[in-house]
């Protein structure tokens, strides 16, 4: 699990000219990481919309937030069952089988934990929450701006986590 600076507060302007801002999270899909391993599969059953946004099922992938303090964390899970019933998708199966359960929901397991200082407050929408973008790249990005670069050049994917 990763609580780590790979975790922003920002606008995407690829994705909303106004310049709203999002949270958004790196994922590196070169890592070793069981987990990171694990949301690059599951990335593979997205449905693409716009040019290089994917948009995922909740049982698949979502996010959720939690604020301690002046901390934001999101957690991204999976389905447990999901892991078991997919391995042949899901390389390497007893590196997943160690993935902490999550805590809020025993059916789910946590990929990944991110966070930051932050009083930002993530929008409602008819009683939605904001969603969380995964922005999937090699890993080798050195800022923001170069994981912005890459998404423009195609070197990169965003997905569409929704939040809880």
């Amino acid at each position: 699990m990763d609580v780590s600076a790979r975790m922003w507060i920002t606008p995407v302007p690829a994705l909303d000219p106004e310049g709203e801002p999002a949270v958004l999270l790196g994922h590196d899909c070169a890592s070793r990481d069981a987990g990171e391993r694990a949301i690059s599969r599951l990335l593979d059953r997205g449905h693409e919309g716009e040019e290089g946004v994917f948009y995922l099922l909740p049982f698949d992938l979502s996010a959720r937030y939690e604020r301690t303090g002046d901390r934001l964390a999101v957690v991204v899970t999976t389905s447990g069952q999901l892991l078991v019933k997919e391995p042949a998708d899901l390389a390497d199966l007893t590196d997943f089988a160690e993935l902490p359960v999550d805590g809020a929901d025993d059916d789910r397991v946590v990929l990944l934990r991110r966070e930051i200082v932050t009083d930002f407050v993530p929008a409602e929408q008819d009683g939605e929450k904001q969603p969380v973008l995964l922005i999937d790249h090699d890993g080798s990005a050195a800022s923001l701006a170069e994981l912005f670069d890459r998404f423009e050049a195609g070197e990169a994917g965003i997905a569409v986590l929704n939040a809880e």
